[in-house]
């Protein structure tokens, strides 16, 4: 046995009792409030008479909608202004004789925060990640934590961003030694099917005066947790307070399992951290064995098998929960985009947080990681753009070092349609960006999303700095971008912006309309502030979802596509102003219930049988109503209207959906799809009666008591026969007994002017939301839906530990 080994050996009985990093969830008994408080810095201050919280919050989204906050009507007309957070704690025995950090991975926004009084720093961005050393400045007795966050400044964003330490927090404690915050950064070289190489770089952090000498032991783990390859590294001598280890760990691994989208398989590097006094560190990284390329003729493969990136555009609300980071709320939103057949996400515009890029490791998503939606050429009157002298490199290295282990991430993007992409200055901070992220990860590629797809006039192409080009909209285009941009990769960076609002339709369906520019009053939609669910809308920069598909499926030099958006999203309402107040663009409305379009991609992306045929069947007698349906692995659709035949459909050329049109007649309307002649799948919609009674469906009716799980209610109004009323608007009051809450409701609507922290919610086209969560008490949770008219319906949801 080595010396580390023995020592290793010996040291594993003490190890067990007394980690070398203590890491602390930190997010427990806050106290909150709202409006400016500066004696609130102070340790004496008195926040009695503040609220006790948790965290991850967002004060945004416990508001009411309001046409006071029009100036923040892109960002969803919810209140911002300054809030205050303050938190008592006592360090653990553990402490003594250990740096002590406080770790935030994101407050919205313009943040400063105080320890006992002092000052540790500002942060200007409202999706970075930092950390403070709190050691210098902690005394005797409890200890105070006060954060300011101004989010006052509007309008900063064209979205919503929520306010608030809207994102986890952490108490971290290392000894005098230990690796460096995001100081681990794992490659692998080499891969194939028979070995892989796995390259660990380390960065390590000395706060003693005295140079230390440290030896490295290195473990991987398989999947199963069985080691697979192991390596020592003795008598690094530290001089400096931050040091690169000069020689990287390299380790081989015999038949490494690929990750991959389909199989996500993750292996786990133990590093440990010795000095004469011992083990002093051990951090684990999870990391991912794959190879990926992009390919100007041919596209993305990704371990050598060719694969078209089926992916959208997401930002990081969470519908009724806001901005608030919650792991399930996320995972439910991967859950559904994936049995929708997608495979990547791009971050819109912004760093995500770091438990959505371990959920995208998981569950196999790629995902191109945005850093900025503007450079200093603001979008906004007060926006980042104004912030970004001072704090870009910094944002842009916080976010290569803490993402870079994320086998997901197959781009870094700069940019999101920046506006120096039009003049001389894109080239210069272009190039700038990327040797920034290029001197962290020369692993990956660089892209930026373009507008401009002539290549004279984009100066941001024309500096060489991108590796892979990335086009918003403009599709049109696609077919010539090998001539216009030879020899370097393309993709459709942001595609659609087609509208829609679930569960109306307006007809006929068989032309493509495309929504203006409004100026002054908007007098061409709807008055009920609707956008038709057939593909046939979309804003006037835009298209619809199949017109995008047909040509990204078509061309093998498009690596693929981000449809703009996965979900509906908070704020940016076109075409609608007030009082819409949130956008139209999602393939999911805000509640995660999926609009028609979303069957499109199920039957384009996935091996699924799919037949979605649509729309409701309760018009008015007469009234020419256009069928569409949706359709895969079948030759034909044949549709029957009270079981006589209206006629079989082939999609023809390029066709993504068949058609009918058909008076209206009260009944049964039902597809068959047939392959060869047989039947693969039937579909009916049934003319629905009077509402009478409320279904209640849970996506999980077994929950974890920690506080933080949760359970997503949907709640259906249904006639006697047991069918969706498709136009029932019931107001529903929920009852809740047990340890839980409800965290939010919805419907979907989005002219909805409800408050989503409520006990009822009004349906939409007969379906609303309600979010129960668990309490850190077992038991068992009783929802119950009343409506006046209705019979009432109950569900159990059981909360365990």
């Amino acid at each position: 046995m080595t010396l580390i080994g023995l020592l290793f050996s010996i040291l594993l009985p003490a190890m067990a009792q007394q980690p070398p990093r203590l890491v602390t969830d930190f997010t427990n008994d806050w106290r909150f409030a709202s409006g400016d408080y500066p004696a609130a810095k102070d340790k004496a201050f008195s926040d009695a008479g503040w609220r006790t919280l948790n965290l991850p919050h967002d004060w945004s989204i416990e508001g009411q909608f309001s046409e006071h906050h029009l100036t923040t009507t892109q960002g969803g007309a919810l209140p911002t202004g300054i809030g205050w957070y303050r938190k008592t704690f006592t360090l653990p025995a553990t402490a003594t004789g250990k740096r002590v950090y406080v770790e935030f991975d994101g407050i919205y926004r313009h943040s400063e925060v105080w320890i006992n009084g002092h000052s540790l720093g500002t942060r200007a961005s409202g999706y970075s990640s930092f950390r403070y050393d709190v050691t210098p400045y902690l005394t005797s007795g409890p200890q105070v934590l006060a954060v300011r966050v101004d989010n006052s400044a509007q309008p900063n964003t064209r979205w919503y961003s929520g306010s608030g330490i809207y994102r986890n927090v952490r108490l971290v404690l290392t000894s005098d030694v230990a690796i460096d915050q995001w100081g681990t950064f794992v490659s692998t070289p080499v891969v194939s099917e028979k070995k892989a190489t796995v390259k660990l770089q380390l960065t390590l952090r000395k706060t003693s005066a005295a140079p230390e000498r440290v030896s490295v032991r290195t473990r991987l783990l398989n999947p199963q947790g069985k080691l697979v390859a192991e390596q020592e590294q003795k008598n690094n001598l530290l001089k400096d307070s931050v040091t690169a280890l000069p020689v990287p760990v390299q380790l081989i691994v015999a038949s490494p399992l690929l990750w991959s989208v389909e199989q996500p398989d993750l292996y786990a590097l133990v590093t440990e951290l010795y000095t004469e006094r011992g083990l002093v560190d051990r951090d684990t990284t999870q990391f991912g064995i794959r190879t990926f390329r992009f390919d100007a003729a041919t596209g993305f493969s990704l371990n050598g098998k060719p694969t078209k990136i089926h992916g959208v555009c997401l930002h990081h609300d969470l519908g009724a929960l806001g901005a608030a980071v919650n792991v399930r709320a996320m995972q439910r939103q991967l859950e559904l985009l994936k049995n929708m057949g997608c495979n990547a996400i791009r971050t819109a515009h912004n760093l995500p947080a770091p438990e959505f890029l371990d959920l995208c490791d998981r569950m196999g998503f790629l995902v191109m990681d945005e850093a900025f939606d503007m450079w200093k050429k603001k979008k906004s009157k007060r926006d980042y753009g104004l912030d970004w002298d001072q704090w870009h490199r910094i944002d842009l290295e916080t976010m290569v070092k803490r993402d870079r282990n994320h086998p997901s991430i197959i781009l870094w993007s700069i940019g999101n349609e920046i506006r120096e992409q039009f003049d001389s200055t894109g080239i210069t901070i272009a190039r700038e960006l990327a040797g920034i992220v290029k001197a962290l990860d020369p692993t990956r590629p660089v892209t930026s999303a373009l507008t401009e797809n002539v290549p004279g006039k984009n100066f941001i192409y024309q500096s060489g700095a991108l590796d892979v080009l990335g086009f918003n909209y403009k599709h049109t285009a696609y077919p010539d971008f090998p001539k216009l941009f030879p020899n370097i990769p393309v993709l459709a960076s942001e595609t659609g912006s087609s509208l829609q609002t679930r569960g109306h339709y307006d007809m006929p369906s068989d032309s493509v309309r495309m929504w203006g520019k409004p100026k002054g009053d908007f007098t061409e939609g709807n008055p009920d502030w609707t956008a038709s669910a057939y593909d046939n809308e979309a804003a006037y920069w835009g298209s619809t979802h199949e017109q995008t598909w047909k040509v990204v499926k078509k061309y093998p030099h498009i690596a693929g596509l981000f449809v703009w958006t996965g979900f509906d999203y908070l704020g940016e309402p076109h075409p609608y102003p007030w009082p819409a107040r949130s956008s139209y663009f999602g393939i999911l409305d805000l509640a995660g219930f999926p609009k028609d379009v979303y069957y499109l991609y199920q039957s384009e992306w996935t091996n699924q049988p799919v037949l979605h045929v649509f729309p409701h069947w309760n018009w008015t007698k007469g009234k020419p109503v256009d069928v569409w349906a949706y359709y895969n692995q079948a030759d034909e659709v044949e549709l029957y209207l009270n079981e006589k035949s209206v006629g079989v459909r082939r999609k023809t050329g390029d066709d993504l959906h068949v058609m009918w049109r058909v008076p209206f007649e009260a009944g049964t309307l039902k597809a068959v799809s047939r392959k060869n002649g047989q039947v693969v799948q039937i579909r009916e919609i049934r003319t629905a009666g009077k509402a009478a009674k409320i279904e209640l469906l849970a996506d999980r009716t077994a929950i974890s008591a920690d506080g933080k799980d949760l359970a997503y209610i949907t709640v259906r109004v249904l006639d006697e026969a047991g069918n969706l009323v498709p136009d029932a608007t019931h107001l529903i009051n929920f009852d809740l007994a047990g340890p839980a809450t409800i965290a939010g409701v919805d419907n979907g609507y989005q002219a909805s002017l409800e408050p989503f922290k409520a006990s009822y919610r009004r349906a939409y086209n007969g379906l609303c939301l309600a979010i129960v969560q668990a309490t850190e008490t077992s038991g068992t949770v009783r929802l119950r839906a009343v409506s006046e008219g209705l019979q009432s319906a109950e569900i159990i949801i059981e909360t365990k530990k």
